[in-house]
Formats: C-alpha cells, structure tokens, sequence
C-alpha cells in the first residue's frame, strides 16, 4: 500500500481508510482480509487515475464505466492475477465504491452489477473416514516423548471432533480446562461461536494434560511445545506429514483436512447445513456449501465402483 499511496488523491486515500476501519469495526474482518482488501482497492484506484490521465477524486469513484472496469481486469490478468484472485478483488471494489456512493449520492449500478470472471472453485479434500481414524491414531507414533505424542493427538481430535481450525485449537489457554460440554471459539474476524465437545476430545486433552511437564497456568496457552512456550502449528503439521506417509494417505492430509473431514462426515450423516456452518464458523452459507458438492462428489465415486451394470 505504500508504494500506491502517492497516486492516490488525498481524499481517496481518506476514504479507503475509512472503508476499511469501518469494515474492521462493524464487520469483524480480520486484519490480513482488511489488508487484502486495502492491497486490492488501492491497486484499482490508481489504475483508474492513470487509465484517465490524472489523480480523480471521490466523486468520480461511482461514475466508473464499463470500459474502464474490462481494461482494469485486463490489466489485472496481464500481471498474472488469477480469476480467483480478480474475482475477491472485483468484490472489495464493489464495496468500496457501494459505500462512496452512499456518502455522494451517485449512482454506482455500473459497478455493482459487474461481473467477476468464472473460476472453478477447489472443493475442500477432506479424509476418509477411517483415514481420519487412523491419523488421530498414528499421529503421535515417532514422537520423542509421551506427552508430545499426546498433545499433537489432542491437537487432532479437536480439529475433527470439533471442526477447529489449528489455530483456534492453539489459541485454547489453560482456563480452558477441563474442557466444558460447550466451547467458546473466537474465530476469523474476532466472530465467536459455541463448539459442542465430544467425549473423545475432551478424554484426549484429559490425557495430554496429564502427562504434560509444563504449569499449565490458566492464563498460559493449554498447548506446548518442547521448552515450555505455545506450541505452533508447524510441528502439528510435521507430524501428520510423517502420518500421512506410514498410512499411505495423500499429500492432502494436512491439519486443515481434518476439519474439513468434520464437516464432510457431518453432512454425510445427515447433518443440518446450517447447523454445520454455525459449528465450522462460516460467515456465509455458501462457503459450507461447498462440502454438499464434495459429498455428491464422493457418492458418484461409491456408484461408479459398486453399482451394477449390465
């Protein structure tokens, strides 16, 4: 952002800043989307400027044209940007210009009613059930002590039995224990949300608790790693690598797989959408939906194996 500043008018500059507070604020993004954010929209008001032969002011925000808007997304792609990418910057834009226009009064249909460029959006690649088994069971096989392999199991077992991102997991301090019926979870964006605690989760912090070396104090992190700070994810992550690879099971079975594992088994056991994303955190219902595609995805795979043909 600091090298685009410059040719940004000073009441752009102003007001991106106030966009993005105000986003901060009243919708809990959090900081690295803010900074996507701030990246994405400063990128295209300085296009505009240039593609218009000079620094604009606010009033010309919603008065962009459809011309302008195919020759920044050109311009955008020439660079490398992928359509993905383009598309999550075209949506910052949107909302960008939709607040000008609120505090102008000018009319932004152009703009708001743009359309981003198509992509094929990955679907999550969640284990199998009883990949998900093993791992929980394996995870801990090389590890140098007892408690460590205890902990990195506790670590799993709450990202599948409760569908935690690692980080969430990481953030559990020692108040958090014993671990009640009901977690709190802060999640993306400071949003907080109620986790119902499975007894094999709360069972595999129990045990990692007792063989813990370290004074789990209740204001310290629950988690730690080998000298007694927070642990962080990395040796999660390098210990189901080494799982993964005695198991047989894909490059795919990250940390983060597990939890898409708890949704994905979630839904094919009948599990609510709705009830799936307030548990996953998701701030939109189409980010949980996902999953339903994942799961048809998988039933196709069960026909084309086992259904019978003549």
């Amino acid at each position: 952002m600091a090298g685009l500043t410059p040719f940004l008018a000073p009441a752009l500059g102003a007001a991106l800043t106030d966009w993005l507070s105000q986003r901060a604020a009243l919708q809990g993004a959090a900081a690295n989307t803010v900074e996507a954010y701030r990246r994405d929209v400063a990128r295209y008001l300085v296009f505009l400027a240039r593609h218009r032969g000079g620094a604009d002011g606010l009033a010309s925000v919603a008065a962009t044209t459809q011309a302008d808007l195919r020759a920044w997304m050109a311009d955008e792609r020439s660079r490398g940007l992928s359509a993905r990418s383009l598309a999550r910057a075209l949506s910052a834009v949107k909302g960008f210009t939709s607040w000008v226009a609120d505090r102008t009064g000018a009319d932004a249909t152009t703009v708001l009613s743009a359309r981003g460029p198509k992509f094929r959006r990955k679907l999550p690649r969640p284990l199998s059930e009883d990949g998900a088994a093993s791992m929980l069971t394996a995870i801990g096989d090389d590890a140098r002590d007892d408690w460590i392999a205890a902990r990195d199991t506790a670590i799993a077992t709450l990202l599948y039995g409760l569908g935690l991102r690692i980080s969430e997991a990481l953030s559990l301090s020692g108040a958090d224990y014993p671990l009640p019926p009901t977690l709190r979870i802060t999640g993306k964006g400071g949003k907080m949300r109620l986790v119902p605690v499975v007894p094999v989760a709360a069972r595999a912090v129990a045990d990692y608790v007792a063989l813990c070396p370290h004074d789990l104090r209740p204001e310290a992190p629950l988690f730690r790693g080998v000298r007694g700070g927070p642990v962080n994810p990395r040796p999660v992550q390098a210990a189901m690598e080494r799982a993964r690879l005695r198991l047989g099971l894909p490059a795919t079975a990250t940390p983060h797989a597990l939890r898409h594992s708890f949704a994905t088994h979630l839904l094919s056991a009948g599990g609510d959408l709705r009830a799936i994303q307030e548990l996953l955190g998701h701030a939109s219902l189409s980010t949980t939906q996902a999953y339903t595609a994942v799961d048809a995805t998988r039933l196709m795979e069960v026909y084309e194996k086992a259904h019978p043909r003549a």
